[in-house]
């Protein structure tokens, strides 16, 4: 995998002493060399690098896999800041060093701090573990997202493969397929998980999420998540027949960006949702309320008391994980028609809150578009960083504002009115105004 080893223990190499000259030198680059991921040979760059070398890093497997010079000295990766001591020394002392990674160093790898450290490279990349599994199984991935687990809160991960059709993750140990399979389970997922890629154990699997869980998974491994068009397999299976084809699901974007702002923009009018007797928060609310969100790649928004689902396909559009709550069946189906439309993934819950929310996946930021304050308490019971809520009703504003201060959370509102032009006979215009509307926003500091 595209990253440094985090072995423990000391740093092991040939000579003690820095790598030093007596006279001044012109500094040199470090070269990085990436190590194919689909065990294809190391590429022609690495023999005349690798023999002029007088520093060769990389982890244990790396080393052992390639000639290293005899007079050379090796740091085995570890902690990494001694061999980006050593690196640096080399560079002073214009010693020509080499770093070899997995694939290419620069998706995920150790460029990144190699570049922050200010030393100066030349990268040579070889195909990735992410490539080499797409093109393993037989997907295209040119609209993917890409993401990590290794080093970061893996629920990140997590709801980018809640919210995305495509998504490789780069996982770590107890941040795999078993974790994120569990994180998974209630969405429509078919998880592809690569071992041991580019070696006589590589293995490929087609999983359900739940059979994921149950799975004990070699590390490093690549997971690939896929919107699933069709049931889920009764049993874990040769990948090369198994994947969806994510350009049969929906949601893949003909411009390459899954994350990136939806290219008809947001708030977007009544007239582009199907709602039925005005069921639908107004676009000059959703706005606000959709801002107040804060929807991004890597979070899961609650979207309670659906309606037509607007609000919550909004997040979805602008790359949030999103869990429609609506107790009218009816209603579900609006949703659903409405999310398809618009190329997204919502999953719905049907039931009445607030029992309906017990054992969903814990949210960061959630919508109250309908019910009471009963509602709003399990709702703030959970604890979301972000609380939204719009009312009609002006008794029910102060209570909402209590509870939610009494919960520890900061509270700002807004009175919307909104007056829309319309045409009157003869070529006038006038304003029409719509109801008065109040949101609400409780932040937990």
């Amino acid at each position: 995998m595209t990253r440094a080893e985090p072995v423990s223990g000391a740093e092991p190499v040939t000579r003690a002493e820095p790598v030093t000259r007596a006279e001044p030198v012109t500094p040199v680059d470090v070269t990085v060399v990436g190590l194919d991921a689909a065990g294809a040979p190391p590429h022609p760059a690495l023999a005349p690098v690798l023999a002029a070398a007088g520093l060769v890093v990389g982890a244990a497997r790396h080393l052992a896999a390639v000639p290293v010079p005899a007079d050379a000295d090796t740091v085995t990766l570890g902690p990494l800041a001694p061999a980006l001591r050593r690196l640096a020394e080399a560079v002073d002392a214009g010693v020509p060093a080499v770093v070899l990674a997995s694939g290419d160093p620069g998706l995920f790898g150790i460029v990144r701090r190699l570049r922050a450290a200010g030393l100066p490279l030349r990268v040579v990349p070889a195909v990735s573990s992410v490539a080499a599994a797409f093109a393993r199984v037989g997907l295209p991935w040119d609209g993917a997202a890409v993401v990590t687990a290794h080093g970061r809160d893996p629920r990140t991960a997590v709801n980018a493969c809640r919210a995305l059709p495509l998504v490789a993750v780069l996982t770590a140990p107890g941040a795999g397929a078993a974790e994120l399979g569990a994180g998974l389970i209630g969405w429509s997922r078919r998880l592809l998980v690569a071992e041991h890629l580019g070696t006589a154990a590589e293995r490929i699997r087609a999983v359900s999420a739940e059979q994921a869980t149950a799975e004990t998974w070699a590390d490093p491994h690549v997971l690939l998540s896929v919107a699933d068009s069709g049931p889920a397999g009764s049993g874990p299976t040769d990948a090369g027949s198994a994947g969806a084809d994510p350009g049969t699901v929906g949601g893949m974007r003909v411009d390459n960006q899954p994350a990136a702002a939806p290219a008809g923009g947001w708030a977007l009018p009544e007239s582009r949702y199907a709602h039925r007797d005005s069921m639908i928060t107004k676009s000059e609310v959703r706005a606000l309320v959709v801002a107040r969100l804060r929807p991004r790649l890597g979070r899961l928004i609650w979207d309670i008391g659906a309606g037509s689902g607007s609000v919550g396909i909004e997040c979805a559009l602008l790359g949030a994980a999103v869990l429609a709550v609506e107790q009218d069946p009816e209603a579900g189906v609006t949703i659903r028609a409405n999310a398809a439309a618009h190329a997204v993934h919502v999953r719905l819950v049907t039931g009445r809150a607030p029992a309906a929310l017990a054992g969903l996946p814990e949210p960061d930021a959630v919508f109250v578009g309908g019910g009471g304050v009963d509602v709003l308490a399990a709702v703030v019971a959970r604890r979301p960083e972000r609380v939204v809520l719009t009312l009609a009703a002006v008794d029910r504003v102060a209570p909402s504002v209590g509870l939610l201060r009494a919960a520890g959370y900061t509270v700002e509102g807004s009175q919307l009115s909104a007056a829309r032009l319309t045409d009157l006979p003869g070529g006038s215009i006038r304003l029409a105004a719509t109801n008065p509307v109040v949101v609400l926003t409780g932040e937990r500091p």
